[in-house]
């Protein structure tokens, strides 16, 4: 299994059958996160997939126009199930919504969405991959929540865990993050036993007063991850490892 990271929270997962992206975007972000302080590549740029799964439907998560160009119309399209007719609307044609504990089957990867919570009230989905003897977990830009002893117990240990660590705070947020932070990522990876925590959902953006990082992201990271002995890898965008 290979693993690569997209760009902003985008992660891509290639077996030996199946290639999957999560939450893949190109250009179209809101104008309020501002122009991304990181290079950002066509999704082209990252070869072909077989299945595209969206965390929720925020513009800077579901990028239907990026998708189209790179994968056609036609790519098989994971988003959570308030978020179809959203996604049908787009131009995408084959659209499949899920609710948490709904299971899918790309040759030889399972995909199950679980529990997420999104820092506005829009619906979310974390995407739990288990493919190759190995189980990953994507979670969008979650918050904090209860529900990671509930995945931890259902599910078992988790290899790798993409979390969101910018605790970005938005004007519509009344001063309160909309996503975890570098301390409350590392928390929910030590939980879920992970091998390693990937940060995603950091640094691309900061454009006050309308979207604001928090700052020292990475350094509390591994302060936080050293503290409790969690281990952190940190991927550029197009970096990538093997499992």
């Amino acid at each position: 299994m290979h693993i690569q990271r997209l760009q902003w929270a985008g992660t891509l997962i290639r077996t030996k059958n199946a290639t999957l992206a999560i939450d893949p975007m190109y250009g179209s972000y809101s104008t309020f996160f501002g122009q991304p302080k990181e290079l950002f590549y066509p999704l082209a740029e990252f070869g072909s997939v077989d299945v595209v799964a969206v965390t929720h439907m925020h513009s800077d998560h579901f990028d239907p126009e990026a998708i189209k160009e790179a994968w056609g119309d036609e790519v098989q399209v994971f988003v959570p199930y308030e978020g179809v007719s959203r996604a049908e609307a787009a131009g995408l044609k084959k659209v499949k919504g899920m609710s948490f504990g709904e299971v899918a089957q790309i040759e030889d990867m399972k995909i199950t969405a679980v529990f997420s919570a999104d820092g506005l009230g829009d619906p979310q989905v974390a995407w739990l991959i288990e493919a190759e003897g190995k189980r990953l977990i994507h979670c969008g830009d979650t918050l904090w929540h209860g529900h990671w002893w509930n995945i931890a117990r259902e599910y078992g240990t988790v290899d790798v865990a993409f979390l969101p660590v910018n605790g970005a705070v938005i004007e519509a947020s009344n001063g309160q993050p909309i996503c975890m932070s570098p301390e409350q990522a590392v928390a929910a990876a030590s939980i879920l036993g992970v091998s390693a925590l990937v940060p995603i959902h950091y640094g691309s953006f900061h454009h006050p007063p309308t979207y604001m990082q928090t700052p020292d992201v990475l350094s509390r990271l591994h302060t936080s991850a050293t503290q409790i002995g969690v281990t952190v890898s940190v991927l550029q965008h197009k970096e990538g490892f093997s499992l």
